[in-house]
């Protein structure tokens, strides 16, 4: 079980790093076609479905979208819960 433990924590680290990439390249000014372009589409198809859970319950403020912060919580609290019931 420790195995499964690590490998999920793993997992979740890799997925909170794609969300914050695919945040940080949200703000490059992009071509359409381009290489950021491809990137940001890419890591949105993976990273969408998750965030738009978020994003239906916690509406962008003028600007700034706080939905990724409250997603990459949820998802640090979930590894904690998992982890602390299977070690």
């Amino acid at each position: 079980m420790y195995t499964f433990a690590v490998i999920f924590s793993r997992l979740v680290d890799f997925y909170e790093i794609l969300i914050f990439v695919w945040c940080l390249l949200s703000w490059i000014p992009r071509r359409g076609g381009g290489f950021v372009d491809d990137l940001t589409q890419v890591l949105g198809k993976i990273v969408w479905p998750y965030l738009s859970f978020f994003r239906r319950f916690i509406p962008p403020l003028g600007m700034v979208d706080f939905s990724p912060i409250v997603a990459m919580l949820a998802l640090e609290v979930l590894r904690q819960i998992v982890v602390a019931i299977l070690v």
